[in-house]
C-alpha cells in the first residue's frame, strides 16, 4: 500500500476525474459526510447529489459535484466514482449552488410528472365512467322492464 490513492470519476461519457497521488477524498452518503484516507478499509457506499472534494498531495483542495453515484474503496488505495452526472469547478461555493438547483429542478420535473400523470389517469376514468357507465344505466333500466 502506497501513502497515496488515485482518485477516478465517470460518467457515462466521459471520465470527469483521474488523478494520482491523492492525499485524502471527502464525500458524502446518506449517513452524512465522510473521509477516505491511504490504507481505507475496502467499502461501497452509494452518493446523492453533493460534491466529492480531495486534496492531491500537497495541494489545494479540488473539488467535483456529483449527481446519484456509487463510490467505491478498492484495496485501501484506489477510490472510483460511477456518477450519472459530474462537473468540476474550483469554487466550492457555486458547485454546492449549482448542486441544489439540480436537486430542486429534479424536484419539480418530478412534481410536473406526477400531476401529468394524475391528469391523464383521470381522463381516463372520465372516458370509461362515460362509455361503460351509459351501458350500465340502460341495462338497470331494461331489467326494470323485464
Amino acid at each position: 500500500m502506497s501513502g497515496a490513492l488515485s482518485l477516478t470519476v465517470t460518467t457515462p461519457l466521459a471520465v470527469e476525474v483521474d488523478e494520482r497521488d491523492v492525499a485524502s477524498v471527502r464525500a458524502e452518503d446518506a449517513s452524512g459526510g465522510f473521509g477516505v484516507l491511504p490504507g481505507h478499509a475496502d467499502m461501497l457506499t452509494v452518493l446523492g447529489n453533493s460534491v466529492l472534494r480531495w486534496r492531491p498531495a500537497g495541494g489545494a483542495w479540488r473539488y467535483c459535484a456529483v449527481r446519484h453515484g456509487v463510490l467505491r474503496v478498492i484495496d485501501g488505495d484506489r477510490v472510483e466514482v460511477a456518477c450519472r452526472e459530474a462537473a468540476r469547478g474550483d469554487d466550492l461555493a457555486a458547485l454546492e449552488a449549482f448542486v441544489r438547483s439540480r436537486a430542486a429542478d429534479a424536484t419539480d420535473a418530478a412534481r410536473r410528472a406526477r400531476g401529468e400523470q394524475i391528469r391523464l389517469h383521470a381522463s381516463v376514468i372520465r372516458r370509461l365512467t362515460r362509455r361503460f357507465g351509459a351501458a350500465v344505466a340502460s341495462d338497470d333500466l331494461a331489467g326494470d322492464f323485464r
